[in-house]
């Protein structure tokens, strides 16, 4: 995709129709910009229902704690 869009006076972006339609995002949807070297990375941000279960199975007993860090 090379779809290109402008920065407003209020700093504001619109994103490209197809980019929209090929992520599946929709509006009020929540976003994170991530600093990359000399640009930001885009990336939705997950809703608590897409987190739901991610660390099912992860072992909790060898966790690092505040107390071991000094």
């Amino acid at each position: 995709m090379a779809d290109t869009a402008t920065l407003s006076s209020k700093f504001q972006i619109s994103i490209p129709k197809a980019v929209r339609e090929a992520q599946g995002w929709r509006a009020g949807q929540e976003f994170v910009f991530i600093p990359k070297g000399a640009g930001v990375l885009l990336v939705a941000a997950p809703t608590l229902d897409e987190l739901r279960g991610i660390a099912a199975g992860a072992d909790p007993t060898d966790y690092r704690d505040r107390r071991d860090r000094y």
